[in-house]
């Protein structure tokens, strides 16, 4: 099956990673026939090594000119993180044509469905990936609050079928990781170096834009830290800590620090919801 969006891309945001974009072949092995592009930035050792596996499906962006029209919410030197690729995306695509585009990191290792037809909680892989993102785009077109639509992270099911998260709620989640349906035409900044995937629904969805997760679909990666290059060097230097405080620094009237895990605990950041974002009252409250 060929997608019906012909304005659709994919993203895959990489740096370092030449040989190791295993998103690449996962999509072509769950079923998507679309245009793929690899986004590089122009400080990438490896951009001779892209260029000679993905041909003209590299493209290149100035790291350091993107670099000055967001907040990245530091005042450190490096610019080792997504969030630079996140920002360059929305004017590439706007360049080559695409009204719509997913943003994915490099490491996935599968896209799956997390519930089966009975909503019973079971993980299968997706083997029409073009058929998911053309229902996800519809929805997303026909929804013109949402600014940013994701699909779940297996890290999202921890504790499984019993797992809070699943009791509480297999509709859509108000936050959007790793996986972003976006548009040219609803552009925004992602915010933070690091940890801009919580900073931007915080911030953003404060004030009313819409950042939706649909849990019903999931995507598979590589364990943190174990694939090097990329991000990995910042976490490994600076660790979660200074990574989760940028969150609160950006809303800390609803993020504060926990101690994630059970065993081996460590510090992570931990996003209270009802805080973050306004709900819609059924109009039954209204007074007259």
């Amino acid at each position: 099956m060929i997608m019906e969006n012909k304005d659709f891309a994919v993203f895959i945001l990489t740096h370092g990673c030449a040989n190791k974009v295993v998103t690449y072949n996962t999509l072509l092995k769950c079923g998507y026939n679309g245009d793929i592009i690899i986004l590089i930035d122009n400080e990438d050792k490896q951009a001779k090594e892209y260029k000679n596996k993905f041909g003209d499906q590299v493209h290149i962006f100035d790291k350091a000119a993107i670099a000055k029209k967001f907040d990245v919410g530091d005042n450190f030197n490096d610019k080792a993180a997504v969030v630079f690729a996140r920002n360059a995306c929305f004017d590439i695509a706007k360049k080559l044509g695409y009204k719509y585009f997913m943003q994915l990191d490099d490491d996935y290792t599968t896209f799956a469905y997390k519930f089966d037809e009975s909503l019973t909680y079971h993980q299968y892989e997706i083997r029409n990936l073009d058929r998911i993102f053309d229902i996800m785009l519809k929805f997303y077109k026909n929804n013109p609050n949402v600014f940013d639509f994701a699909m779940a992270q297996n890290g999202d099911f921890i504790g499984g079928a019993d797992s809070t998260k699943i009791r509480k709620n297999i509709t859509l989640w108000r936050k959007c990781m790793n996986t972003h349906i976006l548009s040219t035409e609803r552009r925004f900044d992602f915010v933070g170096k690091i940890n801009e995937d919580v900073n931007t629904p915080i911030i953003l969805g404060a004030i009313g834009k819409l950042f939706l997760t649909i849990p019903l679909l999931t995507i598979c990666q590589i364990q943190t830290q174990a694939n090097t290059g990329g991000l990995t060097d910042i976490y490994l230097e600076r660790g979660t800590y200074i990574k989760s405080f940028y969150s609160i620094m950006y809303n800390p009237s609803c993020v504060k620090i926990y101690l994630m895990g059970e065993a081996h605990k460590r510090l992570h950041h931990k996003v209270k919801w009802n805080n973050a974002v306004p709900k819609i009252l059924n109009e039954k409250y209204k007074t007259v």
